[in-house]
């Protein structure tokens, strides 16, 4: 698949076909996330694969917008970890070109996927934490549930010229 293509008919997917996707697919979206750019090259992320259908299931009672992961055969959680970073605010940044390499990575794979926001909501955050035992220094990022998609993708343009200003405003 082009590159144009794939960023042209990225959705946010949010059914799934119940069928398993790859350990080999999972490690080529999160190699993917790796090469995004941050901050002086620091790569302040952390990667937490979840398969465990008793883990997935229990995400939705306490992130409101996440119900998607109850038919997800897998999901990722990005966590950031800026201590000791020469650049510590813009872990942030980092992250999201990391979560945006994995959502077109995975439609290149034929994989559907939805960025589920989990920071700066500090009960969202916390829940994520008690789940997965994740330290009080990290901070968990977005979710991104995983899935083959029940449905098509279809290019829509969300080109709006009128956003667009040369110059100046």
């Amino acid at each position: 698949m082009e590159l144009i293509e794939a960023i042209h008919t990225r959705r946010s997917i949010r059914k799934y076909l119940d069928k398993p996707v790859s350990p080999e697919m999972i490690e080529t979206i999160i190699k993917a996330a790796m090469a995004a750019p941050s901050a002086g090259n620091q790569q302040p992320w952390h990667f937490i694969v979840i398969t465990d259908r008793t883990k997935l299931d229990a995400i939705p009672a306490f992130h409101p917008y996440s119900k998607m992961v109850l038919q997800a055969p897998a999901a990722i959680l990005l966590c950031g970890d800026p201590d000791g970073k020469k650049w510590p605010t813009f872990w942030d940044q980092d992250l999201s070109a990391a979560t945006q390499n994995m959502l077109l990575t995975a439609r290149d794979l034929g994989l559907g996927t939805v960025w589920v926001g989990v920071f700066p909501e500090k009960d969202r955050m916390e829940g994520f934490r008690k789940l997965f035992a994740i330290p009080d220094n990290i901070h968990p990022f977005a979710l991104i549930p995983i899935g083959w998609p029940d449905g098509q993708f279809e290019a829509v343009s969300r080109y709006r010229p009128e956003l667009i200003h040369r110059e100046a405003w």
